[in-house]
């Protein structure tokens, strides 16, 4: 059984069949929502809404250890996550879909780890690979299937949020190295290697980052929905493919 975590404008998976929903308490707090279990692409999945059903949470107020904490509960192979991003690289422009391959952390304050308090021991996740190569193997695999071109590859910078970056943070970024910009992807990524849970995204770009292209001088909000819902519906098709050609529990992820 796999995850899914829907961001923003997918915050729920309409295709889901034979739904429950089911209540989780973790040692660290509640989860976003209920974790909703149905049937998708013919197999049982597990779908969470990062920021709530109602889309009311904010990244940087995100129980994140919470929400993979109760994942990891459920049983779950691994978790495919959903992220709307902004495109660093000219070529990363809205309604693009990307699977990225590396991540850099601009988030502060956020807690992070599950190792954590006076009483427990420190713990060092190796996290050169941040994620999963079989979970970005199966999504570039399902958007080829799909005839949905994806880019195989790219950083993902995290920021904290939820204002969204001014253009010289954008430099930095691109600097820095980073080709997409968000708000989820860490400590969320993190968190899912602590606890060995497979892990990989799907961003879905929806609009050039501050300073670049057609936000040059200004991201026009409003612009920002029709992108997404179009590209989101893209995405889903890609996680149809996905989740229906996945391995069994056990097989290899």
């Amino acid at each position: 059984m796999y995850a899914i975590i829907g961001g923003s404008g997918l915050a729920k998976l309409s295709a889901l069949s034979n739904v429950r929903r089911q209540v989780m308490r973790t040692p660290f707090g509640e989860p976003s929502g209920a974790i909703t279990i149905g049937t998708f692409a013919g197999r049982d999945v597990v779908f969470l809404a990062r920021h709530g059903y109602g889309h009311t949470i904010a990244p940087h107020e995100i129980n994140y250890r919470a929400n993979i904490w109760s994942l990891k509960e459920l049983g779950v192979q691994g978790v495919i996550a959903v992220a709307t991003v902004g495109g660093v690289r000219a070529e990363y422009g809205p309604g693009t879909l990307v699977v990225p391959d590396q991540i850099i952390d601009y988030t502060h304050s956020r807690k992070s780890t599950f190792f954590s308090g006076t009483d427990a021991a420190v713990v060092h996740v190796d996290f050169t690979q941040p994620y999963s190569v079989g979970l970005r193997a199966l999504l570039l695999s399902a958007a080829a299937r799909c005839g949905e071109p994806v880019f195989d590859g790219g950083v993902y910078a995290c920021t904290q949020g939820p204002r969204l970056e001014t253009a010289a943070e954008i430099e930095r970024i691109a600097r820095d190295g980073g080709d997409l910009v968000g708000m989820t992807g860490m400590p969320e990524a993190a968190l899912a290697r602590e606890v060995d849970l497979e892990y990989a995204a799907l961003c879905v770009t929806v609009n050039h980052a501050a300073g670049r292209g057609s936000s040059a001088q200004r991201i026009e909000l409003k612009e920002l929905d029709e992108v997404m819902q179009t590209t989101v519906k893209r995405a889903v098709c890609v996680l149809d493919s996905a989740v229906s050609h996945a391995p069994a529990a056990g097989g290899a992820p």
